[in-house]
């Protein structure tokens, strides 16, 4: 489930990244309220947690912004404002939930969790006669069970995520393998291959000098 977190302060942001990863989100962290637009403009998300205390562009702003595009994006503000004018305020620009910075990590995953639920998204894609569960981490064709490694699972995760766009393969790789400078430059070749092996070719597709796409995938 992809989640984007907004939160300025180094310590914090890595502890929610952290808890969040084990947890079974697929996390991507910015640290400012342009960086969090620019993620949202180019990248799904299933929710956002934003904070309000932003340098720049502060969360209040981007949560009117969002909401000002039309994005209905689940988004629970976690700050540490606690007066009740500060839950007020968020609530009427548009956001789902509010939390101070003090709750407990249980509370604010099952709250994330409760958001996802509602709003209709799920982790729950199909293409063709594909389907991916990232909740129960397995893959079928056509019935069949899909039996894929951690790597290829993540791939395939991204790629019907994007609904039919192409990912390109540096997003790719900075997703999957982050900073691994170990990694061989071909990995992600690698793992594509396979990949593409086991759904077939008329299922993923390349695209030259691009990246690649899961031909009309829908959430």
């Amino acid at each position: 489930m992809r989640l984007l977190i907004v939160e300025d302060d180094s310590l914090l942001g890595a502890g929610l990244r952290s808890s969040l990863g084990k947890a079974g989100f697929d996390v991507t962290w910015v640290r400012d309220g342009q960086s969090a637009l620019a993620a949202l403009a180019t990248e799904p998300f299933l929710a956002m947690v934003l904070d309000i205390g932003l340098p720049g562009l502060n969360g209040l702003d981007v949560l009117q912004k969002l909401r000002d595009s039309g994005n209905v994006l689940p988004v629970l503000m976690l700050t540490a404002r606690d007066a009740t004018h500060d839950k007020v305020n968020c609530l009427d620009i548009g956001a789902d939930d509010f939390l101070v910075k003090t709750t407990d990590m249980e509370e604010l995953i099952a709250r994330l969790r409760a958001l996802i639920r509602r709003s209709g998204r799920s982790g729950r894609y199909s293409a063709g006669d594909l389907t991916l569960d990232v909740d129960a981490h397995t893959a079928s064709q056509n019935g069949t069970p899909v039996d894929l490694s951690k790597r290829e699972f993540d791939i395939l995760r991204m790629l019907m995520e994007g609904s039919g766009r192409v990912i390109t393969r540096q997003h790719l790789e900075q997703t999957i393998f982050g900073n691994d400078h170990h990694m061989d430059s071909n990995a992600l070749e690698v793992h594509i291959h396979n990949l593409r092996n086991k759904i077939g070719a008329k299922t993923l597709k390349t695209v030259r000098g691009v990246g690649y796409t899961i031909a009309g995938s829908t959430s």
